[in-house]
């Protein structure tokens, strides 16, 4: 059953329910270089892979550029 989320402002669906760890893999994203926002909470990177994903949820995810 597909699970609605908002990430970065826009809605999307997802085919299961994920944990913040795996819908960043699919995303291509490394865990390391970046930081998760769950409902307005900053989420520790060591509860990436136990935290799952719920109906609603509202995630920001920041990327670090590097840069000068």
């Amino acid at each position: 059953m597909p699970i609605a989320l908002t990430i970065n402002g826009e809605e999307h669906q997802i085919q299961d329910r994920l944990s913040v760890a795996a819908l960043l893999a699919q995303r291509g994203l490394d865990p390391n270089a970046v930081v998760v926002e769950l409902n307005l909470a900053i989420l520790p990177k060591e509860a990436f892979a136990h935290t799952l994903l719920e109906e609603k949820d509202r995630l920001e995810i920041l990327r670090f550029v590097g840069g000068g």
